[in-house]
């Protein structure tokens, strides 16, 4: 563990703390050092020193859980708590996680390996860890009262089981999930092929994270754990939009990302300028000849994806979630169209009640993402972001990427802005407009409408009498 611990320090990365409010002094002799990770930034790759060799991912946001080795066993320590998030620069969420952060570290292992995991409840209440989509004995699956007594406040447990197969997966509590899983606490998994796998390619770089969502109101820290369908952020890795890290890559580096899901609704992800391929899901690699090139892919509640590309195109690249809602923060669901209503007499009287009124919506929504509205403390604009060519106008699940020729093997730094060939960006036209040609006929109906025939007049006769009945 020196090694290890020394090559996150100089990287500025990790601080180790004992867990003593969690176990004894002796019951923390038998256990590995607890490592826990407070910053946000996407972390460098973690090197495997021990045990079989694997190519790292990089988690987006995040970073991956140091082990030991304890005779032939591969040995982790999570310490599920409360932690403070950053979601971008600006607002920090209150919300349960582990090892100091919300996702929790993600887990890499080798397909083969017998896993250890050590898991310390500091919660105020009693959880579990379900090992989404794993093949293991029934008693560790952690779904809490079927498979398992509850982890108690201050209590550790121990699961262990070998990594049947490579793969994507999740852990998350299988405990007061609504309230757990609302507040943030999951993480990832990955189980790299021993050997050349025939489904599984070699890739470059390797990328993976969680799309999670909140509903916190402006001003406040915590989390609504009520709310089924109203979220205002959304997130990955518990992170929006300014706050995303870029995907940073080499031109022609093969890339992987592989994403889960554990929101409450699907997202159709969409990157901009390649093509790729669906080549996993939960279930494992997806045969050959089921793969065909998409643009975007919808990930569906507790789902995974791997996606795999060839980023040949030179640029920035965005790279989102297609729901348009998705890309905006801590927006408001109650806010009426105003688009074409002229505010401007009446703003003039409220802003003598109200100096700090402001007029919304009255051309479109593009004015939130600049406007200089004040906003509460520990909440976010609705669209932000600045390029190189203006407002970016984007919040929640949407990061950028970065495609550069000179980007070194094993570079995960930002190259910062692209800089565009002469010629290559799209430009104002100053010259005159030619009249539009207009079709004479602008189409109709495929087929003649069916007149109706006009109603038949009724006459009605009132009977007189009973004669001739």
């Amino acid at each position: 563990m020196v090694s290890r611990r020394d090559l996150f320090r100089s990287a500025g990365a990790i601080t180790a703390a004992a867990s003593a409010a969690a176990v004894s002094r002796v019951a923390m002799a038998a256990l590995p050092e607890p490592v826990l990770q407070t910053k946000p930034d996407t972390m460098a790759p973690l090197l495997p020193q021990t045990g079989r060799p694997y190519n790292p991912v990089v988690t987006l946001n995040g970073w991956t859980l140091p082990w030991r080795m304890n005779q032939g066993v591969k040995e982790f320590h999570l310490v599920a708590e409360p932690v403070v998030r950053e979601l971008a620069p600006g607002m920090k969420a209150h919300l349960w996680g582990y090892n100091g952060q919300s996702p929790g570290p993600t887990i890499e292992v080798v397909e083969g390996d017998r896993v250890r995991v050590f898991v310390t409840n500091k919660l105020p209440e009693h959880t579990s860890i379900h090992w989404h989509g794993q093949r293991l004995p029934n008693g560790m699956d952690g779904v809490a009262g079927l498979n398992q007594k509850s982890i108690q406040p201050g209590k550790t447990f121990v699961y262990e089981f070998v990594a049947r197969r490579p793969g994507t997966f999740m852990y998350h509590p299988h405990a007061d999930e609504m309230t757990q899983m609302a507040m943030g606490m999951m993480g990832f998994w990955v189980t790299h092929p021993k050997t050349n796998h025939p489904l599984i390619e070699a890739v470059d770089r390797d990328f993976c994270f969680l799309l999670n969502a909140f509903d916190i109101d402006p001003g406040a820290a915590t989390p609504k754990i009520m709310t089924m369908t109203n979220f205002n952020l959304w997130c990955w890795n518990s992170r929006v939009f300014p706050g995303i890290d870029t995907l940073n890559v080499r031109k022609n580096d093969k890339v992987r990302i592989r994403i889960g899901n554990l929101t409450m609704t699907n997202h159709p992800i969409h990157l901009h300028g390649h093509e790729f391929l669906v080549t996993g899901t939960d279930g494992g690699p997806t045969p050959k000849g089921t793969r065909w090139y998409e643009v975007t892919t919808d990930v569906a509640v507790g789902q995974m994806r791997q996606i795999e590309f060839l980023a040949d195109e030179e640029g920035d690249w965005a790279f989102h979630c297609h729901k348009s809602h998705h890309t905006m923060n801590a927006m408001g669901h109650d806010v009426p169209t105003m688009i074409g209503v002229d505010h401007r007499s009446v703003a003039k009287k409220i802003t003598k009640l109200v100096p700090d009124y402001m007029v919304m919506g009255e051309r479109g929504m593009a004015d939130m993402g600049e406007m200089e509205m004040p906003l509460p403390d520990n909440t976010l604009p609705m669209m932000t972001g600045q390029g190189p060519f203006g407002g970016v106008e984007m919040g929640g699940m949407f990061s950028i990427v970065k495609v550069r020729k000179n980007q070194k093997a094993g570079d995960y730094s930002d190259p910062g802005w692209y800089q565009h060939p002469k010629g290559e960006v799209a430009f104002e036209w100053s010259g005159a407009l030619p009249e539009p040609a207009r079709f004479a006929a602008e189409g109709g109906q495929s087929m003649p409408r069916k007149t109706p025939a006009p109603p038949s007049e009724v006459n009605v006769r009132k009977p007189t009498g009973h004669s001739g009945h």
